[in-house]
């Protein structure tokens, strides 16, 4: 049986400050050891190299990956995430989270607003008893 998430998307903006084979090794681990990038070159207002990055994972690998995000969530950032969930849903149900890139590279996840890695969660449909909030709620809850 396929398992509640359809897909997740992780993007994040790499300035060309940022040690980027770190952040790319990091995040990589939090989707999956073998997701492949995707990379878009840009360039900022003073010419400086900005380069868009983002996995987008479905299925299996979707949903392990978003299991591994939430094992990796702090007591503390889940109870805010399950507190605040609704805030984080749009109207198609997909769930918004923003993590502190800081804290993805380290490994303990906590949410965060500022130069953020985003995480999108596109739900199977058909699983959404109960609505978004509910729906999430008892996934973040439910993984171990």
């Amino acid at each position: 049986m396929k398992g509640p998430i359809q897909s997740l998307t992780v993007s994040y903006i790499l300035h060309a400050t940022e040690d980027g084979r770190t952040v790319l090794n990091a995040v990589r681990d939090l989707c999956s050891g073998d997701a492949e990038p995707t990379v878009e070159e840009l360039e900022g207002h003073f010419g400086n190299r900005i380069s868009h990055v983002s996995f987008h994972l479905t299925g299996d690998e979707a949903d392990e990956a978003f299991s591994r995000v939430v094992r990796s969530l702090g007591e503390d950032a889940k109870a805010e995430l399950i507190k605040s969930i609704s805030s984080h849903i749009d109207e198609h149900s997909a769930l918004f989270l923003r993590l502190d890139k800081q804290s993805v590279v380290s490994g303990k996840l906590l949410l965060g607003e500022t130069d953020p890695v985003r995480v999108k969660v596109k739900p199977r449909a058909f699983m959404l008893k109960g609505g978004g909030p509910r729906f999430y709620s008892d996934l973040v809850r439910s993984a171990t």
